[in-house]
């Protein structure tokens, strides 16, 4: 049995790791070079040479599953490739599957075999809204991560998230629920945007020990400094803070995978410093 999702994130914290990369990869954006080949190899050779750029600045890689099915079977052909050679290559490092899968219970039972077995991922996001029972094959296994839509970065985030739920908002009986009914198997997550600092704050409070996934740096202009400030567990652990497209694409040209090391080395950088400020 390979290494459990939380097993691997506390290697990666040990070693005072935070930063994921997100694996949001658009073949149209690639350079030239990649263009020339097929969709499935010019998205897995970028892919492949983001992670070996940028792998020992980072606890975990995100792919967006997105990015991938807008490209039928090519894209996914691509996808599996990439955490396959991530697998093989940085067994140390934890894929998260950016999914945001919920359903019934029985159509869930396809998509975990969908994410785990044939994806190859360690972890998955989901969303709350059709409850515990419907998402129990997900939670059932301890191996695998499940990490629960909480309080999102985008700008509209509050039309539900933010609704009054017995003199609570939506966002906090979510965190509550996660923290205290689901994570019986101690595989549970939050995602918390970065773009919501006092939010991610709420959150830590309502779930003390989860692992909270942080987009919303970078691209989105979420506060790095804040974000770990409010977002740390009391033990200087707990937090994967994502960045997407500022290292994917923080240059065009040949040089995209130096452009993006240097990228990466700067955020994992910044988020040690401000992780040692908070503590």
């Amino acid at each position: 049995m390979s290494t459990s999702f939380v097993e691997l994130l506390k290697q990666g914290w040990q070693e005072t790791k935070f930063l994921c990369v997100g694996l949001d990869t658009d073949y149209r954006k690639l350079p030239t070079t990649f263009q020339k080949l097929s969709v499935t190899e010019g998205i897995y050779q970028f892919n492949k040479a983001i992670i070996d750029a940028t792998a020992e600045y980072c606890l975990a890689f995100k792919p967006n599953t997105a990015f991938y099915e807008g490209y039928g079977i090519a894209g996914m052909e691509a996808l599996q490739k990439t955490n396959e050679y991530l697998r093989a290559n940085y067994p140390g490092h934890v894929i998260i599957l950016d999914a945001k899968r919920a359903d019934i219970g029985n159509t869930n039972l396809g998509y975990v075999k969908a994410a785990f077995e044939v994806m190859g991922a360690h972890a998955i996001t989901v969303h709350p809204y059709l409850g515990e029972e419907a998402l129990h094959p997900f939670l059932k296994d301890p191996q695998y991560g499940v990490i629960v839509l909480c309080h999102t970065s985008n700008p509209g985030a509050g039309e539900f998230q933010e609704l009054e739920v017995n003199g609570k908002k939506l966002y906090q009986v979510v965190a509550h629920q996660v923290a205290t009914k689901w994570n019986l198997n101690g595989n549970c997550g939050l995602v918390v945007g970065a773009t919501y600092p006092d939010e991610l704050e709420k959150v830590r409070r309502l779930a003390p020990d989860l692992p909270l996934l942080i987009p919303g740096i970078g691209a989105q202009g979420g506060d790095l400094f804040l974000t770990v400030a409010k977002g740390l567990a009391a033990n200087g652990q707990g937090i994967m803070v994502n960045a997407s497209r500022s290292i994917l694409y923080a240059s065009y040209d040949k040089d995209f995978a130096t452009a993006a090391a240097t990228e990466a080395k700067r955020l994992d950088q910044a988020l040690r410093e401000a992780a040692t400020q908070k503590l």
